[in-house]
């Protein structure tokens, strides 16, 4: 007989089969606690740093966007997967947005799946080229290797995306806090438009 392992066993010995759950209405699970981004850990991130600072000092601290990390070995062959949900805002006219990354394995691609909600994934790579791609619920994105990619909300609820890449691609913020994105996306007569960011270096 086949033992079958729950979200416990899943995170005491992850090279096990094992089954996780996500919900379909909030996209949180129940197998490990979210890692949560609040707009203070967004300093830089958005074009407008004037309405940045009014938002932080009118509306304290909001909660932009949390993710699932499920504790999957960071090693070869294995593949890391979770929940992304983005909520609702605006800083000025632009959307709230993950912070964004490349892979440090730069050449890693990955898979978002929408469950729910609206927007849009911003992908760039070092050489220049851009892409935008939507998200409504049924669509699946494909972000390939070497492109930057940002999750962001320009609906009305909360954007709710489950994702799968190679576990030991790693993550490099570190490009996107110094250079920004070349592009952004705001709400301009109620339709998202991209412009150019005017900070990007």
């Amino acid at each position: 007989m086949t033992k079958k392992n729950g979200p416990d066993a899943a995170l005491q010995n992850p090279l096990a089969p094992f089954n996780l759950y996500f919900s379909l209405n909030n996209g949180l699970s129940d197998a490990a606690p979210s890692l949560k981004r609040h707009l203070s850990k967004m300093k830089g991130m958005y074009a407008d740093d004037a309405a940045f600072g009014r938002l932080l000092a009118d509306g304290g601290d909001p909660l932009v966007y949390e993710f699932h990390e499920l504790g999957i070995p960071e090693s070869d062959g294995n593949l890391a997967f979770g929940t992304s949900i983005l909520y609702p805002g605006k800083v000025g006219s632009e959307y709230y947005m993950t912070k964004g990354h490349f892979h440090t394995i730069l050449d890693t691609a990955e898979v978002y799946y929408c469950i729910g909600g609206k927007g849009l994934m911003l992908m760039e790579n070092p050489e220049g080229d851009w892409d935008v791609q939507p998200f409504e619920p049924g669509r699946a994105v494909y972000v390939p290797g070497r492109y930057a990619h940002r999750s962001i909300n320009t609906g009305h609820e909360p954007l709710i995306t489950f994702y799968v890449f190679r576990a030991d691609a790693g993550h490099d913020y570190g490009t996107i806090e110094t250079k920004g994105y070349r592009k952004i996306v705001v709400e301009q007569d109620g339709l998202p438009i991209v412009l150019d960011n005017p900070k990007w270096q």
